[in-house]
């Protein structure tokens, strides 16, 4: 299974070492193809030395070619937005297409947070498979939960 990792990078890194043991919790399931997510060197100005419609090109590239989205949707993100919009777009394209097998899971994992709300944007689509989760443990079992499920299917 080749799983794309979503994250913040520019919005923010405060949360890298949390994505950094997701990125190890999900090598379990397949290849990360954004295993750099989970870096903890990456810093808010993003991966040195490339241009931006390079990391655009190859991550779309790498969306498109992947089987599943896990995003971390805890931190407001711009790119992870973008990514999660692009997939639920061509998810509803194949839906009418007769094409579900080829449909991507999306999971989106958010922790909880006092005096905050996950946006509607995210909450409201049905494409997505929401879970809210309070620490790391939760986190990954959220995972092991929805892989299992998409196994399954």
């Amino acid at each position: 299974m080749k799983i794309y990792f979503a994250a913040s990078i520019r919005a923010g890194r405060d949360d890298a070492d949390l994505y950094n043991i997701l990125v190890s919790h999900l090598r379990k399931y397949g290849k990360i193809l954004t295993e750099h997510i989970g870096d903890k060197n990456l810093s808010i100005l993003g991966e040195k030395g490339l241009e931006e419609v390079f990391i655009h090109d190859r991550d779309m590239s790498w969306l498109s070619n992947s089987d599943v989205l896990v995003a971390e949707v805890t931190q407001a993100s711009l790119g992870v937005g973008y990514e999660i919009g692009r997939i639920t777009e061509r998810n509803v394209w194949f839906r009418k297409l007769g094409r579900e097998s080829e449909m991507k899971k999306i999971l989106c994992l958010y922790r909880r947070q006092e005096n905050k709300k996950l946006s509607a944007m995210i909450l409201g689509n049905v494409e997505n498979e929401v879970i809210t989760y309070n620490d790391v443990d939760g986190a990954k079992f959220a995972i092991d939960v929805f892989m299992k499920k998409i196994k399954n299917i």
